[in-house]
C-alpha cells in the first residue's frame, strides 16, 4: 500500500509547516524525522496507546506509530480509571506513547511509557503494510455498555481522506485551523491526519477560543473545524466582534460535524460573515459518509450528499428500502464502501450485529432524504426517534424550532411513554433569561407553527444547561438526571 503520508517523503517537504500546537512547530522535514526515530523504536509492537493531549508530542506519536505499521489506541486523558481499566484490558497496547511530564493515572502509569522527542532524528522508512491493517482502535462512547473498541483499517483512512479532498477541493495549499480534542476520529483523523495527507498544514489552538479564531483565520489559515458548540459560541460573539466576522469572511471552508449544527447559529453565522458553514456526517465506525461540497449549495440542516465510493440508503423498520426521497420519509441510515471499520475488537457478536447480512452498516441515525440527495439526519434512532400519536418524528427538527425563540438559549428533545400518544414529546430548554423565561404552552404554539401541530412538545423541562460530552454532543440519557 503506498504511504499514507506522501508529503513526508515527497520532494518539496522540506521547511513547509506541518504541524503547529500554541508557538510550537514542526516542518514536514523535521516531523519526518521525529517519526522515523520513534518509529524505529516502536516497530514490531502489537499495538500502542497514546495518551492524547491535544499536543505536537500526541500528533508525531500517531504518525509514527501509522509510519511502524503499528495500531494506534488514542486514550482520552479525561476518562476515569474504570474506563481506562477496559480499554486497556481490551486492547493490550504493549506501551503508552506519552509527552514529557505527563502524569498518567492507574491504571496507564502501569504500562511501560515512551517519551515522545518531537526533536528526534532518524530515517523515515514507512513499513510494508496491507491496506486492511488496522490504523487505530479507536473507542466508543458506549452508552449501552462498556466501550467498543472499533478497528479502523488504513483503507478507511485514505478514502475518506480522498473523498473529503475531492468533496471540499482540499489541496496542500489549505491551512487548517481547530482546537478539537485528539482522542477522537474528528479531531485526529479528520484535522490531524487529513492536513499532513494533502501536504498542508494544521494550527491547533490547544483550546478553543474565538479569538484564537480570529488570530488564525486572519493570519492566513483557509479552513475551520469545529463541533456545533464552537460555531455556538462564534455565532454569539460575532455581533460584538468585528475582526471575528471579518477573520471568518476571509475563510475558504468553514465545516462543523459530529452532531447537528441548529439552523439558527447558520443563520446567524452566515449573516454577519458571509459565508455558510458546510456540515458533514460521519461516526467512529464509518469516518465520514456524507458531505456538503465546497461546490455545492450549503443547505442549513442537512449534511449534504454521499462522498465518492460511499452508498447509503434508508430502510425502515422491517429492513425494507424507504420509498421514494421525498424529505418527509424517515429511515435509518445504512451505509457500505471503503471507509467502514473491520469490526469491534473482541467483540465478534457485536461486529455481526452491526452489519446486514449483504454488508451495509447499521448506523442507528434516523433521516430523511431531499429528491436531490440531500440528507438530513434527525436523530438517533434510540434517542432521538419519537413515535407520537402515529407518527415518527425528529427530535432534530424541533430542537431547531425551538432555537429559533428567542427565549431559549438551549434546547434538547427526548420521548416519554404516554398512554394516549405512545410517546409524548419533552422539550428541555435552557432558557436565555433565567428569571423570565418562556411558558409551555408559548414554545408549544411556536413549534406547531413552524412545523406541525403534532410535532409540538407536550411538556417543557427548565435547565440551567445541557449536559455535554467532551465533543459538544448532549448527552440525552443523562437528561433524567440533570
Amino acid at each position: 500500500m503506498s504511504s499514507l503520508f506522501p508529503a513526508l517523503t515527497g520532494p518539496s517537504a522540506g521547511r513547509r509547516p506541518a504541524l503547529r500546537f500554541g508557538e510550537r512547530t514542526l516542518t514536514y522535514a523535521e516531523l519526518a524525522a521525529a517519526a522515523g526515530a520513534l518509529a524505529g523504536r516502536i516497530g514490531g509492537a502489537g499495538r500502542v496507546a497514546v495518551w492524547a493531549t491535544p499536543s505536537l508530542e500526541t500528533a508525531v506519536a500517531v504518525v509514527a506509530a501509522l509510519t511502524a505499521g503499528v495500531p494506534v489506541v488514542p486514550l482520552n486523558p479525561k476518562s476515569g480509571e474504570k474506563e481506562l481499566g477496559h480499554i486497556l484490558s481490551d486492547s493490550v497496547p504493549s506501551v503508552v506513547l506519552t509527552a514529557p511530564g505527563d502524569e498518567l493515572p492507574p491504571p496507564v502509569s502501569a504500562l511501560e511509557s515512551v517519551t515522545v522527542d518531537v526533536h528526534g532524528s532518524g530515517a523515515y522508512a514507512p513499513a510494508e503494510v496491507d491496506e486492511e491493517s488496522p490504523a487505530l482502535v479507536v473507542y466508543t462512547s458506549g452508552t449501552t455498555g462498556p466501550p467498543k473498541g472499533a478497528v479502523i483499517p488504513r483503507r478507511a483512512v485514505a478514502a475518506t481522506l480522498d473523498a473529503l479532498a475531492d468533496a471540499w477541493e482540499w489541496t496542500g495549499d489549505d491551512v487548517l485551523v481547530q482546537g478539537l480534542p485528539l482522542f477522537h476520529v474528528h479531531g485526529l483523523v479528520l484535522g490531524v491526519l487529513g492536513p499532513l495527507r494533502r501536504g498542508g498544514s494544521v494550527r491547533h489552538l490547544g483550546r478553543f477560543s474565538t479569538a484564537g479564531v480570529a488570530r488564525e483565520l486572519g493570519a492566513g489559515a483557509t479552513m475551520l473545524f469545529g463541533v456545533p458548540t464552537m460555531y455556538h459560541r462564534i455565532a454569539e460573539t460575532l455581533p460584538g466582534d468585528p475582526a471575528l466576522a471579518e477573520a471568518l469572511g476571509r475563510a475558504r471552508l468553514l465545516v462543523s460535524g459530529s452532531a447537528a449544527l441548529p439552523v439558527h447559529d447558520h443563520e446567524r453565522i452566515a449573516a454577519a460573515t458571509g459565508r455558510r458553514v458546510v456540515e458533514r456526517y460521519g461516526m467512529t465506525e464509518t469516518l465520514m459518509n456524507t458531505s456538503v461540497r465546497a461546490d455545492g449549495e450549503a443547505r442549513p440542516g442537512t449534511v449534504g450528499v454521499p462522498l465518492p465510493g460511499v452508498e447509503l440508503r434508508l430502510v425502515e423498520e422491517d429492513g425494507s428500502p424507504v420509498a421514494g426521497d421525498d424529505g418527509e420519509t424517515v429511515g435509518e441510515i445504512q451505509v457500505r464502501g471503503p471507509n467502514l471499520f473491520t469490526e469491534y475488537l473482541n467483540r465478534p457478536d457485536a461486529t455481526t450485529a452491526a452489519f446486514t447480512a449483504d454488508g451495509w452498516f447499521r448506523t442507528g441515525d434516523m433521516a430523511v432524504r431531499e429528491a436531490d440527495g440531500y440528507v438530513r439526519i434527525v436523530g438517533r434512532k434510540a434517542t432521538d426517534l419519537i413515535k407520537s400519536g402515529g407518527y415518527k418524528i425528529g427530535a432534530g427538527e424541533i430542537e431547531n424550532a425551538l432555537l429559533e425563540h428567542p427565549g431559549v438559549r438551549e434546547a434538547a428533545v427526548t420521548g416519554e411513554p404516554d398512554e394516549d400518544l405512545g410517546e409524548r414529546i419533552v422539550a428541555w430548554v435552557v432558557p436565555a433569561d433565567a428569571g423570565d423565561p418562556p411558558g409551555a404552552e408559548e414554545l408549544a404554539d411556536h413549534v406547531a407553527r413552524r412545523l406541525a401541530p403534532h410535532k409540538r412538545p407536550r411538556v417543557v423541562r427548565y435547565l440551567g444547561a445541557l449536559p455535554r460530552n467532551d465533543m459538544g454532543k448532549i448527552m440525552k440519557r443523562a437528561l433524567g438526571d440533570a
